[in-house]
């Protein structure tokens, strides 16, 4: 996966495409490989990195959405399921069985969760990963030796899974390239072609050479998450707006808030959410939040009202008390809700289910969905798709199509288990030169091969691609990312061919950037 030899290809390639996807996070690159794996001639164009928005921000979840069958969206929770279980087998370095217990203070609590997530089991069917059983008072104790226990009744145990976001976007985008598609990163769609009012193509610009490029498609996808709104206007500046972006925040801590392998799930918090506090990467990941905004941006902020609620949250059910010191990270994504054409729905209320939208031109937008739903979501656009640019219709293959970095039975104690099949390669540049085994960071487990291995197949350009989405340093400790950015910036610019400047300009770039995901 070469960006300049991709440049290269789109250049010399004088024929249209079949299918252009805008938008690099979850849903554009599984629209992409769909596209691609069923033979159709596909580029993909991401205006900053793959995954940089909401697609790296998730809660590492991949799961049926509990509280979705809370609120009766049976259909949603199924689909839900029957995509976790198609994830956990596409992708086995990166998507594992994760066990969460429900504590609970009254005596209802249990046999109420029980039953429903007894239901949840049930509708997994052939692809479910392990039953929900009732704890008592000591197992729940056992199970999450950091939970308060005063009042504590029992629990509920069940399970989902979790994986690490962008680190599946890269290897979507590596798989997109191996089936012979184009995936390109910091290349800004910047209008689209019309023709007697239909859409036939895209103006894009590369963010680096500042080249500006015209390609035509038989069809054209925005798969742009929280900013489809502004692809749509280029087609039509009066264009309803379809997307409600609702933020949500998570903060990151240390192990020891939690103790042990399971992850706590608070059904209901006090405005009527549910928090999770799961372990991730030798971290706690404890959010999430639900506010609305009322515009999209790329580098969303926490708000202090969203830190000190989970904190206050959190404290409820820690024992050992979590404050604002204790957070190394905090991340903020935007989910691009599908707005409800009526006014006054909360956030929260809306539908997760994803939508495709047609407009007057043929320009095809997707919007709403979920990590978990990014394959089904890319299925159905790309059938649009293929109907309405008259393509020849072909079966959808990815159900079982494996993606890059396929391998079965990691181990987990590997602080890189999640390069996958990739691993040996790691090992093989180190065989070839020690110096490359060289630990930049005790505290994150990084040693210099993956930044070499980021430059070099995994298509990282600046110093932000390489710490917050191939190597996940920005969201694992904030304050360390900007220690050793100097240092991995210096390796960068010795693979890329940069010149000091260069290098200065990234550090200090990305050490703003660093700034708003610290506490302060």
């Amino acid at each position: 996966m070469d960006r300049d030899s991709m440049i290269k290809v789109l250049e010399q390639s004088s024929s249209e495409y079949d299918i252009i996807v805008i938008g690099g996070g979850a849903s554009g690159l599984g629209a992409a490989l769909e596209a691609v794996s069923r033979g159709y001639r596909t580029i993909l164009l991401e205006q900053d990195d793959f995954a940089k928005g909401t697609s790296s921000r998730s809660t590492k979840l991949v799961h049926g959405g509990v509280r979705y069958l809370a609120q009766g969206n049976i259909s949603l929770v199924l689909e839900a399921l029957k995509e976790r279980g198609r994830m956990k087998k596409n992708a086995p370095h990166l998507v594992k069985d994760q066990a969460f217990v429900i504590p609970c203070y009254n005596w209802w609590c249990v046999p109420f969760y029980t039953i429903g997530l007894t239901l949840y089991d049930l509708m997994a069917g052939r692809l479910g990963i392990g039953r929900s059983v009732p704890l008592s008072a000591r197992s729940v104790q056992k199970a999450l030796p950091a939970l308060k226990t005063r009042k504590l009744r029992g629990g509920v145990r069940y399970f989902d899974c979790q994986f690490d976001d962008a680190r599946l976007a890269v290897n979507l985008a590596q798989s997109v390239a191996e089936k012979g598609g184009l995936a390109i990163n910091h290349m800004k769609v910047t209008g689209l072609s019309l023709e007697s009012d239909s859409v036939t193509g895209v103006k894009a610009e590369d963010r680096e050479s500042g080249k500006e490029y015209q390609i035509s498609a038989s069809a054209v996808i925005n798969a742009t998450g929280v900013f489809v709104d502004s692809i749509l206007k280029m087609e039509n500046p009066e264009a309803r707006d379809v997307v409600k972006p609702s933020q949500g925040i998570h903060l990151v801590m240390a192990q020891d808030f939690l103790k042990g392998g399971e992850a706590l799930m608070i059904p209901k918090t006090s405005d009527g959410r549910v928090l999770f506090a799961v372990p991730w990467h030798n971290r706690v990941v404890v959010g999430t939040t639900d506010v609305e905004k009322q515009h999209a941006e790329l580098e969303p902020v926490a708000e202090d009202v969203e830190v000190e609620y989970i904190l206050e949250t959190a404290r409820l059910y820690m024992e050992r008390a979590p404050n604002r010191s204790d957070v190394l990270a905090v991340f903020t994504g935007l989910r691009p809700l599908a707005a409800p054409a009526a006014e006054g729905k909360k956030t929260k209320e809306i539908s997760r289910g994803h939508k495709i939208l047609i407009s007057k031109g043929g320009l095809i937008t997707l919007t709403g969905g979920k990590w978990t739903t990014y394959r089904k979501m890319a299925e159905d656009v790309v059938d649009s798709a293929a109907k309405q640019a008259d393509l020849p219709v072909r079966e959808s293959v990815t159900p079982t199509l494996k993606i890059h970095g396929y391998k079965e039975r990691v181990d987990h104690s590997d602080p890189l288990y999640w390069y996958g099949s990739d691993r040996e390669q790691i090992d093989k540049l180190i065989g070839e030169d020690p110096e490359m085994g060289a630990v930049i960071s005790d505290r994150v487990q990084l040693i210099k091969a993956q930044v070499v291995w980021a430059v070099r197949e995994e298509m990282a350009r600046t110093l932000e691609d390489c710490l917050a989405r191939r190597i996940r340093v920005l969201q694992l400790d904030a304050q360390e990312s900007v220690r050793i950015a100097p240092e991995v910036a210096a390796i960068m610019a010795s693979e890329l061919g940069k010149d000091q400047h260069w290098e200065t300009g990234q550090v200090e770039t990305f050490t703003q950037l660093a700034t708003m995901h610290m506490l302060h």
